[in-house]
């Protein structure tokens, strides 16, 4: 495992100091001690809905607020005519600032195929159009370009990998590319950047492969393997450049607590400092600005958790600088300077959600130095990358 150490970083709001690769104990997530709940994002807040507490499944939703580190309770999955059933092992999504809920499985009815859309301002609940693939259970999904992706699980006749995208704007389900790897249950599925991944999982054999998922050519495009023991009932984000996975079940029913950092640019993991909870199952995770947070779940001695904890990743120079190649200045108002001369058609720059924009920038070949005009670009970190020369680097436009 890499050393531990107290490095310093530029928030993209405002200056500031803050430890990195920590993990902090936050307020407990309202309600009873459960797992296998949902979640989503809207307004700014992360959102957990249903799950089982060993009693019973629930439909009650919370909402997490970061500035007040506080839950508060929302109106339950359906509204108040009891419209979406008690559920666990649901699927969750966010699209244009509202929250969805689809499929799981409930205590007379195994597999649901139903969808429900939350809208977080006024707290009410709309159902949408159901899910067209087969009703299922422990499905992975994630959200890329305002539509929602969902996939895998377990339906009446075993293990699925087909895979289907949500368009809010026509509420229609449409399918796509099935998922590259075996058909499986409770793997892991999130969004970094402009792709989606999914990886571990439970396919009769508890997996550690993990795959990427480009919405443009349709295509699963399969990565390196996650590190760790093969696992299922994991969670896992996206916060490009890194990528996580954490907690989850290993075939000798060990609730693991590890952390693996991915990395988009050298396609790598590595391993970060572990969870500081117990090991779990079917824990919850989202993210909120540059925090993830993660808690829940189900582990040792049959106990649910409600406990919650937040990740700060580590985003420091020295951890996203792949060479020693000098680049100055950083911070930088409207240029910054390579130190080495670059084939420059191969140099690329993303901001800080993974999208491309290489194309708002005006790149200079100068003698033995490469000369980047940042030009109209807003105030934020970019990551710069230059694959042929095994180069990558972050920058913080002020």
């Amino acid at each position: 495992m890499k050393g531990r150490s107290l490095i310093f970083t530029i928030s993209m709001f405002c200056a500031g100091v803050f430890a990195q690769d920590v993990w902090t104990f936050k307020d407990s997530v309202n309600g009873a001690p459960r797992s296998a709940g949902a979640t989503f994002n809207a307004n700014g807040d992360g959102f957990v809905c249903g799950g089982f507490d060993g009693f019973g499944f629930t439909r009650k939703t919370y909402s997490y607020t970061l500035f007040q580190d506080d839950w508060d309770d929302e109106t339950s999955l359906g509204g108040l005519n009891f419209d979406g059933l008690d559920r666990a092992s649901a699927s969750g999504f966010s699209l244009n600032n509202k929250g969805y809920i689809c499929l799981g499985q409930g205590e007379s009815n195994g597999f649901f195929d139903d969808l429900w859309e939350y809208d977080a301002t006024s707290m009410t609940w709309s159902q949408k159009a159901d899910f067209i693939g087969s009703p299922r259970r422990e499905a992975v999904s994630f959200e890329l370009d305002n539509k929602g992706y969902v996939g895998t699980g377990q339906d009446a006749s075993g293990l699925t990998r087909d895979f289907y995208r949500y368009d809010p704007q026509t509420n229609t389900w449409s399918q796509v590319a099935d998922f590259g790897g075996t058909a499986r249950k409770e793997a892991v599925g999130f969004t970094m950047g402009g792709a989606g991944y999914v990886g571990t999982g439970d396919d009769g054999v508890y997996k550690n492969d993990f795959w990427e998922y480009d919405p443009i050519l349709d295509q699963w495009i399969q990565r390196s393997d996650f590190p760790g023991t093969p696992r299922k009932a994991a969670v896992g984000w996206g916060m490009f450049p890194q990528a996580f996975i954490c907690t989850g079940e290993d075939i000798n029913y060990q609730y693991q607590n590890d952390l693996w950092e991915y990395n988009f640019f050298n396609d790598s993991w590595v391993q970060r400092a572990d969870f500081i909870g117990p090991g779990r199952s079917n824990a919850i995770a989202f993210t909120i600005d540059f925090l993830a947070f993660v808690g829940m779940g189900y582990g040792n001695n049959g106990t649910f958790y409600d406990d919650f904890y937040s990740y700060t990743r580590i985003i420091g120079q020295d951890d996203l600088e792949y060479s020693n190649v000098n680049v100055y200045p950083n911070p930088t108002s409207d240029f910054f300077v390579i130190d080495r001369s670059f084939n420059t058609k191969d140099l690329k720059i993303y901001n800080s959600s993974g999208e491309d924009v290489t194309s708002e920038i005006q790149i200079t070949n100068l003698t033995q130095k490469t000369k980047v005009e940042l030009l109209s670009l807003p105030s934020g970190y970019y990551f710069i990358n230059h694959q042929k020369d095994n180069f990558y680097t972050r920058i913080l436009k002020l």
